[in-house]
C-alpha cells in the first residue's frame, strides 16, 4: 500500500493489557480516523501475548500494528498518539515502565525519517527485538519486518 500524495506512511504498534482491550483499540482507530491529516490505511490481526519486562503477574497483552497515512509532521503526530493514550485512560506521569496499561501507542516508523532525541526515537529502537511487533508488522509489510529483524540482529552481534 502506498501513501497518497503528500502523505507520509506511518506504522504504529498498539498494545493494551487493562480493561476492554479491543474496545481500546477501536477507540484508537476511531480517534485516528477522526483526526485531521490522518488516514487509517489498514491494521494487522490483533494477537494476545505475554508481557515483556515490567512487573510480574500483569495481565496478557493484546497487540497489533496499524498503518496510517498522515500529512502531520512527526512532532504533531507524536503528540496525537500521546493525547489518544491519555484519552483512553493512560497517565504516563503515573505509570510504571513496561507496566500494565489501558492503551499503548508506539511510533514504529514515520516514512524514512530517523530521529534520535531524548523523548522520541524513530524508527522505534526495540521494534526488531519484539516479536509482538514484528509479527503484526510482517502481516502488513513482510519485507519491512524482515529488514527490521536483520537490523536488530546486526546490532545484537556488536
Amino acid at each position: 500500500m502506498n501513501a497518497r500524495r503528500g502523505e507520509v506512511r506511518v506504522f504504529v504498534a498498539v498494545g493494551a493489557n487493562l480493561g476492554d482491550r479491543e474496545r481500546a483499540f477501536d477507540f484508537a482507530l476511531a480517534r485516528f480516523a477522526a483526526s485531521a491529516g490522518v488516514r487509517v490505511v489498514r491494521r494487522s490481526t490483533w494477537i494476545e501475548t505475554e508481557p515483556v519486562g515490567g512487573p510480574v503477574g500483569q495481565p496478557r497483552f493484546l497487540n497489533g500494528v496499524v498503518e496510517l497515512g498522515t500529512t502531520l509532521d512527526v512532532r504533531a503526530f507524536f503528540a496525537l498518539l500521546q493525547a489518544i493514550e491519555f484519552q483512553a485512560g493512560r497517565d504516563r506521569s503515573r505509570s510504571v515502565r513496561h507496566g500494565p496499561r489501558e492503551l499503548d501507542l508506539d511510533l514504529l516508523l514515520f516514512g524514512d525519517l530517523e530521529i534520535d532525541e531524548p523523548d522520541l526515537t524513530v524508527p522505534h529502537p526495540r521494534m526488531g527485538e519484539r516479536e509482538f511487533v514484528l509479527g503484526p508488522l510482517a502481516e502488513l509489510e513482510p519485507d519491512l519486518a524482515r529488514s527490521r529483524r536483520r537490523l536488530s540482529s546486526r546490532v545484537d552481534a556488536r
